[in-house]
């Protein structure tokens, strides 16, 4: 990946591995946007963006995705421990996504590529991103004990509810991935960079990777 150009970093992670935020303090020091599945889901949900909304937006010389994402500033960030507790409660084991969402959801983060260099956490980016010509793709993962010690601590929850959150969420996002990539997240063939958390911090974590790019 030449960071002089146009590029796209996504990166894939575990729940519980701190890939977030590593993915967040990556896009500070390269001085880029950052986009997640809460990022994507709010700009649907508050502009009622389709397919066809899309491509009109994209016919217009004005960058339409930097515009709707500064102009909608009040992301509920709660919503990130809503999910982790309806994991828990098991009332939403499965990635419940229409084939159009899907869709909606890949022209969105396309564009965010053409716009300009950005990262893009989880959503099958290695997959979407795959022919890029400027893409870098990365794993964040770590053993179960340290992302049950770091959800616990995280979310205060217990050890049990921890563990069967992070087992739920793997379920979803391995079931979300295959149904729309026929492959595997966890498949290493999927990655130019897999890192395992496990002794490290967030702060190494993105230096290691700034260490790869060079």
């Amino acid at each position: 990946m030449d960071k002089e150009k146009k590029f796209v970093i996504t990166i894939n992670r575990e729940l519980g591995s701190g890939g977030r935020t590593v993915g967040r303090k990556l896009a500070d020091k390269l001085g880029v946007p950052y986009y997640d599945k809460l990022i994507i889901q709010s700009l649907q949900e508050k502009y009622n963006l389709t397919v066809d909304e899309i491509e009109k937006k994209k016919g217009t010389k004005y960058p339409w995705l930097t515009y709707l994402k500064k102009a909608f500033v009040a992301i509920n960030q709660n919503k990130d421990e809503l999910w982790y507790y309806q994991m828990i409660n098991g009332e939403q084991s499965d990635m419940v996504t229409s084939e159009e969402m899907f869709d909606v959801e890949q022209k969105i983060l396309k564009a965010a590529a053409e716009e300009q260099s950005c990262i893009i956490a989880g959503r099958s980016g290695f997959h979407i991103f795959a022919d890029h010509p400027n893409h870098l793709s990365i794993m964040i993962q770590a053993s179960m004990e340290y992302r049950i010690q770091r959800i616990m601590k995280k979310q205060g929850l217990t050890h049990e509810q921890a563990e069967k959150a992070i087992k739920n969420v793997d379920k979803m996002r391995e079931n979300y991935v295959k149904k729309y990539t026929g492959k595997s997240r966890y498949d290493t063939r999927n990655y130019n960079l897999v890192i395992n958390m496990d002794n490290k911090t967030e702060d190494e974590a993105v230096n290691l990777i700034l260490s790869y790019i060079g």
